[in-house]
């Protein structure tokens, strides 16, 4: 197998991939609410890189070029294509490109709605009828008999890969396959060779099984920003101060600790039937030029721009209010998939 390689979500990018929600999906009763979401998002993405759009149909298609046409979005950056799907969340069913010899490959794993507990069957098939509508250029697509989501991964671009066990060796993904087995998968695939796993870390409400893009993410070469729980009356508090020795003990490959920028906080959140929401600053899109982070309405998102400023110095850093997309469990990394430099 050729050995490819998986470029960190910092590196040069072509664009960005939305899926946007509609009517026959779980946001049908909360259009309203989480559709000016989507707008903010694209907008910004917009004034720094292209944006691929995928929407129901061609009718669904004039109306999500409408709000954003009236939201000052740069459309000559936008493209929108007539594709439907089950749900929004465009990390885990969208592509993930690599490079083959500094080509663009996009690789089409298999997606089951995090172990068979939704229905993804439009889901799993979006990238395959984005690629044949032209929406990502000549760039090949290659498809992996492998259940792998966007979020349960971060690399960075050096040989890294930073994960957690409780989903990549999730039994509803990819049973017959061992840790060993997944990493040299992995390995080929992306071009790793070293696995920091992770088996400390949730968010109550969490459906994904611990993506790590909810809970740590790679900045740099040396850095890490990860959630930090400070009320020890939490029930999170105990779990995610065992992860944090986790990432204590991680070593970079120089042999160095890594540093570690501690996220706040944000006061609990919950949906109307009481049950709590996956509330995370670990869930930002690093896009060209810029980051954009997920807020909540809470007194911690000046805290947590603050601290994820220090993380990217080079970069301007967006608040982008999100507190609908968590009532589907999500928020703004999840529903978002790059595309490095040369796919388009």
């Amino acid at each position: 197998m050729t050995i490819f390689h998986l470029p960190p979500e910092w590196a040069p990018q072509s664009a960005v991939m939305l899926t946007w929600p509609h009517e026959h999906g779980d946001w049908r009763d909360k259009l309203s609410l989480v559709e000016p979401v989507f707008v903010e998002i694209a907008r910004h993405i917009s004034l720094h890189e292209r944006v691929i759009i995928a929407c129901w149909d061609e009718t669904h298609l004039a109306h999500v070029k409408m709000l954003l046409r009236d939201s000052g979005a740069a459309l000559d950056k936008i493209t929108l294509h007539a594709a439907p799907s089950n749900d929004t969340w465009t990390r885990d069913h969208g592509p993930i490109t690599v490079l083959d010899n500094a080509a663009p490959r996009l690789l089409d794993f298999t997606f089951n709605g995090w172990g068979r507990k939704f229905d993804a069957e439009l889901d799993n098939q979006l990238t395959g009828r984005l690629h044949a509508a032209g929406a990502f250029g000549k760039t090949p697509l290659q498809t992996i008999d492998v259940v792998l989501e966007g979020g349960s991964i971060e690399v960075d671009g050096a040989g890294t890969l930073l994960t957690t066990r409780r989903c990549l060796m999730s039994p509803m993904r990819n049973p017959h396959l061992t840790q060993p087995q997944i990493e040299t998968l992995l390995g080929e695939l992306f071009g790793v060779e070293r696995f920091l796993w992770l088996d400390n870390g949730y968010l109550a409400g969490d459906d994904t099984d611990s993506h790590i893009d909810t809970l740590a993410r790679l900045c740099n070469r040396h850095t890490i920003a990860y959630v930090a729980c400070d009320d020890p009356a939490d029930e999170h508090y105990q779990e995610l101060k065992s992860m944090e020795e986790e990432l204590r003990r991680f070593r970079t490959p120089d042999g160095a600790p890594y540093h570690l920028a501690a996220l706040p906080w944000p006061q609990p959140k919950y949906d109307e039937e009481g049950h709590r929401l996956p509330a995370t600053y670990a869930n930002f899109l690093i896009v060209n030029g810029a980051v954009l982070v997920p807020t909540y309405a809470d007194p911690a998102d000046e805290t947590a721009l603050t601290r994820i400023r220090e993380c990217f110095p080079d970069r301007e850093v967006i608040g982008v209010p999100c507190l609908p997309l968590i009532l589907q469990h999500g928020s703004l990394h999840c529903v978002t998939m790059q595309l490095p430099a040369g796919v388009l």
